[in-house]
């Protein structure tokens, strides 16, 4: 059973820049079946934009969301882990801090991120959001 954040992360995280629209991001989002994105200027970890960041801060307020930018939608109190932290450290957080994604972050560059639902698949593949996360995404 795996014991550290990088045994379960997804590792090669999607980035955009701050600049980039949020049409954009649900794009890559879309294309890549993603529900969160990593925002970095330069190699630096800024944010993270989910799907219901781009709902919530732009779409719901009546913005367009081709002119909005991810640093309008994204959200930067960040929570964040070391890959070599042990996985109960990384639950942990994201009780205390009531998230579902956690960036991982060496040395201040971002390598990956680490879900809930890769939390399920490890530790209990066979639960409902176990099932759920190993799925194969809708068309």
């Amino acid at each position: 059973m795996a014991q550290h954040v990088r045994d379960i992360m997804t590792g090669d995280p999607v980035t955009v820049e701050p600049q980039t629209s949020v049409a954009e991001v649900a794009r890559i989002m879309r294309d890549e079946d993603l529900g969160a994105v990593l925002v970095t200027d330069g190699d630096r970890l800024r944010g993270v934009v989910t799907d219901r960041d781009i709902v919530v801060r732009t779409v719901s307020r009546g913005g367009d969301p081709e002119r909005i930018t991810v640093a309008d939608a994204c959200s930067d109190e960040l929570v964040t882990v070391g890959p070599d932290e042990d996985l109960a450290q990384a639950v942990e957080l994201m009780r205390e801090h009531s998230v579902r994604r956690i960036p991982v972050v060496d040395h201040g560059h971002p390598v990956g991120i680490v879900s809930l639902g890769d939390m399920a698949m490890e530790r209990d593949p066979e639960s409902a959001l176990g099932d759920i996360s190993a799925a194969r995404p809708n068309a």
